[in-house]
């Protein structure tokens, strides 16, 4: 499955003085080029670094930029941390399921809007926050939520 990232992950590896190191980018490439991280990806990835296999699980499952199972398009990720509570984030969740039409964890059917939560997207000044794929979105309030849903669904239509 790594096929054709030989050069790439040879690359990775000269960076780092330890192979432990290599296994985020490594991760972040693999993803990058064979979408959720299944199957025997995990295992080659541990091979081609030469370190256990429970050290690649460890960081692919700790990491919420990392995916073992598919995503929809638009992947949103709600921060649950403290300031984000104290600021109605817990709203936005139930906003966002009702829109969506899934609950936290879930796909849309259509493999549009997959809904997440954090524990924290270190911006706690300007909570709520949540992310769109790579977007910061914060200081949310309901209207807000659903323009941003708006947009998401007009770029759909494009």
């Amino acid at each position: 499955m790594l096929t054709g990232l030989e050069e790439q992950i040879d690359i990775i590896k000269s960076r780092y003085p330890t192979r432990r190191s290599a296994i985020m980018p490594t991760l972040a490439l693999a993803q990058a080029s064979e979408g959720p991280l299944r199957g025997n990806i995990l295992k080659e990835i541990a091979e081609v670094l030469d370190v256990p296999e429970i050290w690649v699980f460890e960081i692919a499952s700790f990491y919420t930029m990392f995916h073992t199972e598919p995503v929809g398009k638009f992947h949103i990720k709600l921060c649950t941390n403290v300031s984000c509570l104290l600021c109605e984030a817990s709203q936005i969740r139930e906003q966002l399921e009702d829109r969506l039409q899934i609950s936290t964890g879930e796909t849309t059917a259509d493999g549009l809007f997959t809904l997440s939560t954090v524990e924290c997207l270190g911006s706690c000044d300007t909570a709520p926050v949540m992310m769109v794929n790579r977007d910061y979105h914060e200081n949310l309030n309901a209207k807000r939520v659903e323009d941003l849903l708006s947009q998401l669904m007009l770029q759909v239509k494009d």
